[in-house]
């Protein structure tokens, strides 16, 4: 009895240490939950929670602490908070859907990095009228305050519940999960999905929310499978916040650069080939400007180009790790016998150039751009304008280097992108990406190459997050999200820190000793996709391009016949100067000729007319100004020049 006693005080009183963002340690009872810890620390922090951070892994709040344990909690502020909050919503929305429509069958509904989407089968199409009656039953939901409570089941038990609740999607998720894979579900009122989590604690927690549209979309993506009903909508935790986001929103669609880029003749899109875009004449000015430019700085700064095949062979796939780690996003043929595919990447190929001659330690480093044609499957589902494509022209190169030259190069190569994106008036935010569970390499060498991008980050006092274990398969690497005018956030430039693929193709160079070393190698990228970067340019200009990258820089409008041939001795005179422009000689009024400019987006409107004619001079409108300015020939053609060489940047 005595002994009995004695173990039941000791379970009692076993705690646990809790270290707390900051550093400061707390005890508590040993199986404490993260949201008992938030209440702990404050009912404002408690009601605030979305999630927890439980050594380094995103959790529910309802997950107990059973040992001493790194704890954070995350609110909507950060990027994991805002995603348990969507997810939440999305689960409220589906319970909505189920109450309106009781033959309706759910599939996903995950957070995306605006707001969250669920995917279902229903009777008939959604009108706007729903999209309301939905939200209608959503605030109710949300007024009754339901728990949102976790359970676990066995995979057989869960396979009978969703076969009872008529839910096909379900089953087949659960039938492709590893047999050892945790099968957990969430409950709230009279709804339950299948759902790893996590949630916010009530349903109440959802204070401001909007159904923004409506989309077809093909289960899992592939356009064999059936077409689904797909809601999107966005949550925010008080109206002002959902108003301002949805402004925003409101703006993004006048910017749509597939609209815009319709518009101005830039690039088009055909059922023949999705997911392949056409450059337009225009949209070969604009791509072939932009990568001008991005030979100029790589010329200065000590890159030599080079231009590797786009298909080859299976060898060279097996000993890169692609045909074992992403051939599912690669296309393949065979040739003579031998199986080939189209590269996804451009960096087996470079690594075929550096081995191609001997290289001494005097070569290093040794950096080699390729603007490379590279091909990668993406299911149709997630196509989308120039944003995501099957093809697009990568502005890769690969730096081979010594260790001791690691953070040199890195510090170089972020000042390079600095420069690039400071120029288009990006701000940008900069994340590190660690080793993926899908991997190649010794974990040792994983952390010599992480430890080096942060030394290189930290010397140049740069800030940054750790986005754990979304490193490359082989390596590492330091992502830039830059922002555009209205906000939004792109992934665009790149830093990959490889020490894998010299090894496994068994790259040297001769070193000062004469002995045998391998070298490091970088691999990044400024633009990204020049592709994408020219749709993110569109919305982030609304098609107002700065004047050196604007497909049309000048347009010159004659009022009368009388003025034809000055107006062509004004063209001439423009492009020997290399300025892109043109005349619009018809027989319309000068009104009319202003108003479709400002639609093409010139930067620069003249206007010549018979005072012109006969003073030598122009008559010039800018293209967000109403004014009209009359100077000379040569005055203008300096304005407009020194405009392009210094690419709109002021003194």
């Amino acid at each position: 009895m005595r002994l009995f006693l004695i173990i039941l005080v000791k379970e009692r009183i076993t705690m646990v240490k809790v270290t707390l963002k900051g550093g400061a340690v707390k005890e508590y009872d040993d199986n404490v939950t993260v949201a008992e810890i938030a209440k702990s620390l404050g009912g404002g922090l408690y009601k605030a929670a979305c999630a927890g951070k439980l050594n380094g892994r995103v959790v529910d709040l309802r997950t107990p602490v059973t040992e001493d344990s790194e704890v954070e909690l995350l609110t909507f502020d950060s990027q994991e908070g805002k995603r348990a909050y969507w997810h939440t919503t999305s689960h409220i929305m589906a319970q909505a859907v189920g109450r309106l429509f009781p033959d309706a069958v759910f599939a996903i509904g995950p957070s995306i990095d605006q707001g969250f989407y669920y995917d279902f089968g229903l009777p008939r199409n959604l009108t706007p009228d729903d999209l309301t009656a939905i939200e209608s039953e959503m605030k109710k939901i949300i007024k009754e305050d339901e728990p949102l409570e976790r359970f676990e089941l066995e995979p057989e038990e869960a396979v009978k519940l969703m076969e009872e609740k008529g839910e096909p999607y379900k089953v087949e998720l659960i039938n492709d999960l590893p047999e050892d894979e945790e099968l957990s579900f969430f409950k709230q009122g009279d709804y339950v999905d299948l759902c790893a989590g996590p949630h916010v604690t009530y349903t109440s927690a959802v204070k401001a929310f909007k159904l923004t549209s409506v989309a077809g979309a093909y289960w899992r993506g592939s356009e064999k499978n059936k077409m689904l009903t797909r809601i999107y909508g966005t949550a925010f935790q008080n109206k002002t916040d959902l108003e301002e986001y949805l402004a925003r929103i409101e703006e993004a669609k006048k910017r749509d650069h597939r609209r815009i880029g319709k518009e101005m003749g830039l690039f088009m899109l055909s059922e023949e080939g999705p997911g392949f875009p056409f450059f337009l004449p225009n949209g070969m000015i604009l791509k072939n400007t932009l990568i001008d430019y991005w030979r100029q700085i790589h010329t200065r700064e000590g890159y030599v180009e080079v231009s590797t095949p786009i298909i080859l062979n299976r060898h060279l796939w097996e000993t890169s790790g692609h045909w074992d780690h992403y051939k599912q996003n690669m296309y393949t043929t065979v040739i003579d016998d031998t199986d080939y595919a189209v590269k996804p990447m451009n960096c087996p190929g470079g690594m075929l150039v550096y081995k191609s001659e001997p290289r001494s330690y005097r070569d290093l480093p040794m950096r080699i751009g390729e603007l490379g044609l590279v091909h990668r499957h993406e299911k149709s589902g997630e196509l989308h304008g120039l944003m995501r494509v099957r093809c697009f022209t990568q502005d890769d190169a690969h730096i081979f280097m010594t260790e001791e030259q690691i953070t040199s190069e890195i510090k170089d190569v972020v000042r390079l992108i600095d420069e690039v994106y400071s120029l288009f008036g990006f701000k940008y935010h900069v994340e590190l990406s660690t080793m993926p569970e899908d991997h190649i390499g010794d974990v040792k060498d994983w952390e010599n190459a992480t430890n080096a991008l942060k030394a290189a980050l930290d010397e140049l006092k740069l800030p940054y997050v750790i986005n754990e274990g979304d490193g490359a398969f082989y390596g590492p690497k330091i992502d830039f999200h830059l922002e555009d005018s209205i906000g939004r956030t792109w992934q665009c430039g790149t830093i990959q820190l490889d020490f894998q693929l010299p090894m496994r193709f068994e790259a040297e160079y001769t070193g000062a000793d004469g002995a045998k070393h391998r070298p490091i190698m970088i691999h990044r990228v400024v633009f990204g996709s020049i592709e994408r970067f020219i749709g993110i340019l569109i919305e982030h200009y609304a098609g107002k391009f700065p004047t050196w990258l604007a497909p049309e820089q000048a347009r010159i409008m004659p009022i009368t016949d009388r003025n034809n041939d000055y107006t062509d001795e004004l063209i001439a005179k423009l492009k020997a100067k290399g300025i892109r422009c043109t005349a619009d000689k018809r027989a319309e009024k000068t009104g009319y000729k202003i108003r479709e400019a400002q639609m093409a987006k010139v930067p620069y409107m003249i206007v010549v007319g018979d005072k012109e004619q006969e003073e030598g001079t122009v008559a010039v409108r800018l293209r967000d100004t109403t004014a009209t300015t009359t100077m000379k020939v040569d005055e203008f053609v300096d304005m407009i020049c020194n405009d392009i060489a210094t690419k709109g940047k002021k003194d």
